[in-house]
């Protein structure tokens, strides 16, 4: 399956630590080299590469193929699951059905994601940082 499938950047907000920690999982799952991920904080991320400002990147996940084409939103996140070797996520965050209520609840979320971090981030990157030997970052 690694085989047919194009590696995928993420862009990810790193001041968030529910993304971090998002990021965090999904790197520990990542055997296949088929995520990289940037943090569109640091110097690492050039918009005139990407073709998404730092606005709308922190606005919304997005993630790009190997040959360049562009996905944002609750579309990456079957993609990444995909590749970070996690075939149930990747199926139910497919699901035709529950798109609209991913990519709404995505929506809401994006949009007060550092309110929420407050609240659940911290323990999230706990559990993730236990669950792969790390340490807190």
């Amino acid at each position: 399956m690694a085989l047919e499938l194009q590696k995928l950047t993420l862009f990810y907000d790193g001041a968030c630590p529910l993304c971090q920690a998002e990021i965090l999982f999904l790197s520990g799952r990542n055997q296949a080299g088929l995520l990289d991920f940037i943090d569109i904080n640091s110097d690492f991320y050039d918009p005139l590469a990407t073709g998404v400002s730092c606005e709308q990147a922190l606005a919304a996940m997005y993630g790009q193929y190997a040959d360049g084409v562009l996905i944002s939103g609750a579309a990456v996140f079957p993609e990444a699951y995909r590749r970070a070797n996690l075939p149930f996520l990747a199926w139910l965050f497919s699901r035709k059905m529950l798109k609209p209520l991913v990519q709404f609840s995505y929506t809401i979320f994006a949009r007060n994601r550092h309110a929420i971090s407050r609240a659940l981030g911290p323990m999230a990157l706990r559990l993730v940082n236990r669950g792969s030997g790390r340490s807190a970052l």
